[in-house]
């Protein structure tokens, strides 16, 4: 079983109240069982919602307390970035998924890259935090864009 992004299958879950459809996950998945999920809605945000970017460092150090998730606003919603992992991880346990297809630049979802914390466009190296509870525990986790490399 794999875990899905909603946003990659369609779903308006994205912060702007749309969706980051995609013919290549979806032509992937045609012949695979799936699951999806959004891990902002999972930690109660809702949809339209205000972007939101890491501070400085990465999902990993989000889930450690080292550093916090703010919205454009500059409110602080770490515990639902923390408490959407959490929850996204009781769904890859329960359906016992063994890999998850994320959103590349998310700071849920990335998988490579996520923007800097400075609401300026800026992309750095680094993580969402359900892409680092994630691969904490042992899934297998890659964004849309590495689908051919599979």
């Amino acid at each position: 079983m794999i875990l899905v992004s909603a946003c990659l299958l369609g779903i308006n879950c994205k912060y702007n109240g749309e969706n980051n459809k995609n013919e290549e996950v979806e032509n992937f998945l045609k012949d695979k069982k799936f699951i999806i999920a959004c891990p902002e809605q999972l930690g109660g945000m809702t949809t339209p919602r205000e972007p939101s970017e890491i501070v400085r460092l990465d999902g990993y150090d989000v889930i450690k307390g080292k550093t916090s998730v703010i919205n454009n606003q500059r409110l602080d919603v770490t515990k639902k970035f923390k408490k959407g992992a959490e929850e996204t991880l009781k769904i890859a346990k329960l359906y016992n998924c063994k890999e998850a297809i994320l959103k590349e630049g998310s700071p849920s979802c990335g998988t490579n890259y996520i923007y800097d914390g400075t609401f300026t466009g800026k992309k750095k190296n680094g993580v969402g935090v359900t892409t680092a509870l994630l691969r904490e525990n042992g899934i297998k986790v890659i964004s849309e864009k590495e689908l051919d490399v599979k």
